[in-house]
């Protein structure tokens, strides 16, 4: 990560912290007609569209100059897609990421489960017509088996370093039987894995020299395991830091948080669902050896499956940069919370106004969070094949990107904001000045300031 992005994921991290509960948010309908959406991607700096996965196997384009759905879909693997026919048919096309260089070289990957249940990650390429994709194009990448029809993961999204990871769930029926999510060798079930797709078209992919396993005894594709049914992974931009959610068998939903520079953790299924220990075997519950989750919340009224979620990194809504949203696709619950950087959280806020849009449709049965180009967030509501958007509920909206350094936000870096640093020094708390987010005013803040002087807002 270079030094200006590290600095600018200090700045969104920080800004606003004291006051994420300052800002009234609401939802706004952007599109509706899908057919049992399940994803929400977009193309590296393509500010005009995002793409939506329908879990039979089409790719949808939503125009966001006239927030419209347009009637051809992108690409249509319906024909070779296994299931996806229903609300609770957990196989279908469930993954899809665009290459960080798609805008040259055009390619774009997806996770589906064929007409065999089995698990396909191919690459496939635009055609000229940058709304079409060329469905001869195909390539595959990776090829895995199923034993079960549910549990398919299916998330896809690069890391900062340009690799693809790729979740998978534990291969189905309940309480992995197969115990595959604890299985290291010749089981790519129930793992986060990560592959380099840079190789030439008779090479399906090669493994990244700093994989966990490479050298020792272990598949070289996983990069961490003891996952269930992973469903829905994000990378963070900025910060690179890695959000997994894992539904839960019948006790607990999770949340994990972990660092790019982390390597094979072990996040404990199916000894342990998030931090309770199931009786079952293949792993010994509690061992230090195995990640606890970042956050985690009991099955009942907050919900039974959670959906992982995406961070706001917006302009619109200043205040909410930084933050991780997600929901629960059972209860419909929305919650947000601020990730340390450390394992733990903060800012932890139960989201009911997003609910129920401005227009008054429910945003229910949510299977995918997502970003269009500039960081804003969007809500799929599976069931009613509908699309929604975070907003000011006042329908303001502050595009402004203040220069690291800028505490008073007057788009310059001056002796105002040095000023500022001084008189708070040594101040502990929340505090615009505190830009490292550490919780004190210091000599790191006042770096931040200097080294950024005269910068000015974009």
């Amino acid at each position: 990560m270079n030094l200006k992005n590290a600095l600018l994921g200090t700045l969104l991290s920080s800004c606003g912290a004291g006051m994420v509960n300052a800002q009234s948010i609401d939802t706004t309908r952007v599109a509706n007609g899908f057919n049992y959406p399940v994803v929400i991607a977009h193309a590296p700096g393509d500010n005009d569209r995002l793409f939506v996965c329908e879990k039979r196997g089409r790719i949808r384009i939503v125009d966001l100059t006239t927030n419209s759905l347009l009637s051809t879909p992108f690409l249509d693997v319906d024909s070779i897609t296994g299931g996806g026919t229903s609300t609770g048919d957990e196989r279908g096309l469930l993954g899809l990421a665009f290459h960080p260089d798609y805008a040259n070289n055009g390619y774009f990957f997806i996770y589906h489960t064929n007409n065999s249940s089995d698990t396909r990650v191919v690459r496939y390429s635009v055609s000229g017509n940058p709304n079409i994709a060329d469905a001869g194009s195909a390539k595959q990448i990776l090829a895995i088996d199923q034993p079960y029809s549910n549990h398919n993961g299916g998330a896809i999204e690069f890391d900062c370093d340009g690799y693809l990871l790729i979740a998978t769930g534990d291969g189905g029926s309940a309480n992995d039987p197969g115990n595959r999510a604890q299985d290291i060798t010749n089981q790519l079930l129930g793992k986060l894995l990560k592959i380099d797709i840079n190789t030439p078209d008779g090479v399906p992919y090669a493994i990244p020299s700093d994989n966990p396993f490479v050298g020792t005894t272990g598949d070289d594709e996983i990069l961490h395991y003891g996952l269930r049914n992973p469903w829905k992974i994000y990378v963070d931009p900025f910060a690179c830091d890695i959000y997994i959610g894992d539904v839960g068998q019948n006790a607990v939903e999770e949340i994990n948080i972990i660092s790019s520079s982390e390597r094979g953790l072990n996040f404990g299924w199916r000894c342990m669902e998030a931090n309770n220990c199931t009786g079952l075997s293949g792993c010994t519950c509690n061992a230090a050896s195995l990640k606890d989750p970042t956050f985690a919340y009991n099955q009942g009224a907050a919900g039974y499956s959670v959906t992982g979620g995406v961070v706001y990194y917006g302009c619109a809504i200043p205040e909410l940069q930084g933050t991780y949203f997600f929901g629960d696709y059972g209860s419909g619950n929305i919650w947000s919370l601020r990730y340390d950087g450390s394992d733990g959280y903060s800012s932890y806020v139960n989201r009911n106004e997003l609910e129920t849009s401005l227009e008054g449709f429910g945003v229910d049965n949510i299977p995918s969070f997502g970003t269009d180009a500039q960081g804003e967030v969007y809500i799929l509501d599976q069931f009613g094949g509908e699309l929604f958007k975070i907003v000011n509920a006042d329908g303001s909206a502050s595009c402004i990107t203040y220069p690291v350094g800028d505490i008073n936000q007057d788009c310059d870096v001056n002796g105002q904001d040095l000023a500022e640093v001084l008189a708070r020094w040594g101040f502990l708390g929340d505090s615009e000045a505190d830009i490292d987010g550490d919780g004190s005013i210091g000599g790191t803040d006042l770096a931040f300031v200097l080294a950024n002087w005269g910068s000015n807002c974009d």
